[in-house]
């Protein structure tokens, strides 16, 4: 029976960034996964794919103002299939890049289902094959797949989940989306570019409904603008498939019974973790709506074993977590690095839609329950430079501060390269920076990273440019 120091099944960014940081810290370490590539949702139907088709609606959308820029171009339209060849290109390159630096960092790989076979042992499935291999530590990185309502089937061909919707033939003349969240809102700025009548229906008050209440107001006044129809408070009854597509009934929120068709219809709303079948019932790991419960460094209830990404209770379902969490796990495993536990404030949200959404650290409304003095700064991107040069002057930079102490507790983005710029915020909470800090800090000039400066001095009532 072969033996590893570690095992990880689930090739995702949680696993196979964890893997090969913990070859560069000495473990032999063996990645479990059940499809044919690595890389898991996020690299083949999830945040790369759908990112690869934002950037070709950004340019598609910047050809059609292309004379405000100088630039007179008369005649383009949209190649669905060579976008969804780059879309595949993209993907396939990276996918090859993590089999290249597996080979590279010595991490072996097993194509197959993983299971938690008994302490120190992991069994794998192919094929009704099963090998037993042994292990020191278990690591569960499984991820999550696309839930969907009560009594709606998920048929990928008419109701789509974030899987199929990368797929489609052609696309569609109407959309109907159930959710407003980050996937729902990328998927609406999308389609909407190229042209289809975009309808969104969000059960809860605000799209994006984690976001700061001001953000969430922005950027639904920014999608309405667009030409998509957004129904929040709409609480969906049926989505009955038909010769056209399918048609979506809801209620909306004065209570009036509507419906809504659609040749497509997106379930976005929300993903359950993947944790059946993986042998851990019989373990003494804890487990909620099929969440695992982990402590500060992604150990479970059961010696050895830890979980990390998706299926972690209490811990937001991003790719860029997944990865830290592993790497903060094999950091304690290995003694190599002091790396403190991950605090879920300090995790950065990234949402892709246009405009950009991001965030980090506490809303304006958490941390007055959690009892802060709270102090805010806003700094519009119409006094910014180098937004007005981009043509992008919608949003602001809200910046949310303890007024006893001065120390930032969150920023909250909405505009031209919100997703970059809050960069700079993820470094100053990690380090319990201050608004007198980033106040101190050169921002260069001109770009759109320097309305932080505004907004943090706007807490001080400082700003310049507004």
């Amino acid at each position: 029976m072969a033996k590893y120091d570690l095992v990880i099944i689930g090739s995702g960014p949680g696993g196979y960034n964890t893997a090969i940081r913990a070859a560069q810290w000495g473990l032999k370490t063996l990645v479990v996964e059940k499809d044919g590539y690595l890389g898991g949702t996020c690299l083949h139907v999830g945040c790369i794919p759908t990112k690869v088709l934002l950037h070709t609606a950004e340019i598609y959308d910047t050809l059609k103002v292309g004379k405000e820029f100088g630039i007179e171009v008369k005649d383009f339209t949209l190649n669905w299939p060579a976008a969804l060849a780059r879309k595949e290109m993209v993907v396939n390159r990276h996918a090859k890049g993590i089999e290249f630096l597996f080979r590279k960092n010595k991490v072996e790989k097993m194509q197959g289902w993983g299971r938690w076979a008994g302490p120190g042992r992991v069994s794998v499935e192919k094929d009704g094959q099963v090998t037993e291999v042994e292990a020191t530590h278990i690591m569960f990185g499984t991820g999550s797949a696309a839930r969907s309502l009560p009594g709606v089937d998920i048929d990928g061909k008419i109701i789509l989940s974030n899987i199929e919707i990368l797929q489609l033939p052609e696309v569609p003349k109407t959309l109907v989306i159930v959710g407003a969240g980050a996937v729902g809102v990328e998927f609406a700025s999308i389609f909407n570019s190229f042209g289809t009548k975009v309808t969104v229906l969000e059960m809860l008050p605000r799209v994006t409904p984690i976001e700061d209440e001001e953000i969430s107001a922005e950027l639904e006044k920014a999608l309405k603008k667009k030409g998509i129809q957004i129904f929040t408070e709409a609480k969906v009854e049926t989505v009955k498939k038909d010769a056209q597509g399918a048609t979506v009934s809801f209620t909306d929120k004065a209570g009036k019974a509507q419906t809504v068709s659609g040749e497509r219809v997106l379930m976005a709303v929300g993903r359950k973790p993947l944790t059946e079948n993986l042998g851990l019932e019989k373990s003494k790991a804890k487990l909620e709506r099929g969440f695992v419960h982990t402590g500060p460094y992604m150990e479970t209830a059961e010696p050895r074993l830890y979980a990390i990404g998706d299926i972690v209770a209490g811990m937001p379902q991003l790719a860029h977590a997944a990865s830290m969490e592993g790497i903060t796990c094999v950091a304690k495993i290995t003694g190599k690095q002091m790396m403190p536990p991950i605090e879920k404030t300090r995790i950065p949200n990234a949402t892709y839609c246009e405009p950009q959404v991001a965030s980090i650290g506490l809303t304006e409304r958490a941390a007055r329950e959690a009892g802060y003095t709270v102090k805010t700064g806003k700094f519009p991107f119409l006094g910014n430079s180098k937004a007005t040069i981009l043509g992008h002057h919608e949003g602001f930079v809200k910046v949310v501060s303890d007024e006893a102490t001065a120390e930032i507790l969150g920023v909250h983005i909405i505009g031209p390269f919100a997703t970059e710029i809050i960069a700079e915020s993820a470094a100053a909470l990690q380090l319990e920076a201050t608004v007198d800090d980033l106040m101190s800090t050169v921002h260069a000039h001109p770009t759109v990273w320097e309305a932080m400066s505004d907004a943090v001095a706007a807490v001080r009532g400082l700003s310049i440019n507004a």
